[in-house]
């Protein structure tokens, strides 16, 4: 006799243990915490104070088909981000938030220059992020939901603090600080601005992403690849303007055909690249195409807070749309546990102690 597992749905999919790559700590926070630390430190821009009305404008603001305007939000979160408490606090609830979830490794990213409006150094962030993490992973564990937080630091690529902010991820590595990525609008702003940064990362063997791909299209990825050295690519989803399917077979350019084999791990994020106009509709997202050509797919979650979504909620979407079943989830959280920026010795453990063995006992 044979059995077959049930078909994913939301409340199963929350037991799944799950990987997170690409997750912005400033577009993660809880709607009453934004209302309670702009009430606690004086910010008075919030459109509105009350959670549920200020979650939902979140989520609308976002939904803008423009990744300029989508960033636009973000002066609000960063807005009541300015003070070491509140840094502690939003860490903190970022950790249970995604314990909570079932995710069991994130790397979670944010650029420390935005925080210093008032008077804070960057070294001083950094270390109240990580102070945060660490209380986030005590409370989830006391609550029985185990989870390992890795940090991004990011530059603003229309800014022209990269190299310092690569010397910050350097000077942290052993502090939790896992990787350095560059973010911000990508039209105008090519990576190839901070080729120093990237130099240096590598010559001191350190790990990193890039933005790239998501609003701006293969000259995008190419330069991320090609002259930075991306290892990862935050996004990346425009690859898919190199594979044409117009005659019903599938014709893979250059450059596509290039990340697929190297496996250069695709930092997907399905709901928030509807809202960026990256994808028109989750049905039509190209995570569809490249997960059946087999490229290094992950799923992500980019903005929580924005996207009104969690690693749960994303599976479930694309459940619904592309009939993906638990071999397919699984499949994206062992490619996200394989790229993500810790030792191999840590990677395999997670995957063959904890995923793995999460994933069969759903099947």
């Amino acid at each position: 006799m044979s059995f077959e597992a049930a078909a994913p749905t939301l409340e199963t999919i929350r037991r799944a243990p799950k990987v997170l790559l690409h997750d912005h700590l400033d577009g993660g926070l809880r709607p009453g915490t934004v209302a309670e630390l702009a009430e606690a430190h004086g910010y008075r821009d919030l459109p509105t104070t009350d959670p549920v009305e200020l979650g939902r404008w979140f989520r609308d603001a976002a939904d803008s088909g423009s990744l300029e305007s989508y960033l636009e939000t973000f002066a609000h979160t960063c807005g009541v981000m300015q003070t070491e408490d509140a840094l502690v606090r939003v860490a903190a609830e970022c950790a249970e938030d995604l314990a909570a979830d079932g995710v069991v490794y994130a790397e979670v990213r944010y650029a420390p220059e935005l925080f210093v409006e008032q008077g804070l150094s960057l070294d001083a962030v950094v270390r109240a992020v990580q102070a945060g993490f660490a209380e986030g992973e005590r409370r989830a564990a006391e609550h029985g939901n185990v989870i390992r937080m890795g940090t991004l630091l990011c530059a603003m690529r229309q800014h022209a603090r990269a190299q310092e902010i690569a010397e910050l991820t350097v000077r942290y590595r052993d502090e939790g600080v896992v990787g350095f990525d560059i973010a911000g609008p990508e039209a105008g702003f090519p990576p190839t601005r901070n080729l120093d940064a990237f130099e240096y990362m590598r010559t001191n063997n350190a790990h990193f992403t890039i933005h790239a791909g998501e609003a701006f299209g293969l000259a995008s990825i190419w330069e991320a690849i090609q002259h930075c050295g991306a290892e990862r690519l935050g996004h990346g989803v425009r690859i898919t303007d190199d594979i044409d399917t117009s005659s019903g077979a599938v014709k893979m350019g250059r450059l596509a055909r290039y990340v697929r084999d190297r496996r250069i791990p695709l930092e997907i994020c399905p709901s928030s690249n509807v809202q960026t106009g990256a994808a028109r509709s989750i049905a039509e997202h190209p995570i569809g195409l490249l997960s059946r050509l087999r490229f290094r797919v992950t799923v992500n979650t980019d903005n929580r807070l924005m996207s009104g979504c969690t690693m749960s909620s994303e599976f479930a979407a694309l459940v619904d749309a592309f009939g993906f079943g638990w071999a397919d989830l699984q499949w994206f959280t062992i490619n996200a546990m394989k790229s993500a920026f810790i030792d191999f010795d840590q990677r395999l453990d997670l995957i063959n102690k904890v995923i793995k063995p999460g994933y069969a006992a759903l099947l």
